[in-house]
């Protein structure tokens, strides 16, 4: 299974940051869960699938259908 954090963000030109300030996360925790070195809960899952306006598949690599 690919987690697809890491491609969404590049893909938008959205800093691992900007990212982390966007959803009030630190950045070396948004590193981790790229660089899959954490699991990201049900909650944050979430919270990236709508931020990134994608469903939970295609953020899970389920799917490559976005929506």
């Amino acid at each position: 299974m690919e987690f697809r954090l890491k491609k969404l963000r590049k893909d938008r030109g959205i800093s691992q940051l900007k990212l982390a300030l966007d959803l009030n996360m630190n950045q070396n925790t948004i590193s981790r869960y790229e660089n899959l070195e954490r699991e990201a809960d049900y909650e944050t899952l979430i919270r990236f699938a709508d931020y990134f306006k994608v469903s939970l598949d295609y953020l899970l690599g389920r799917t490559d259908i976005e929506n």
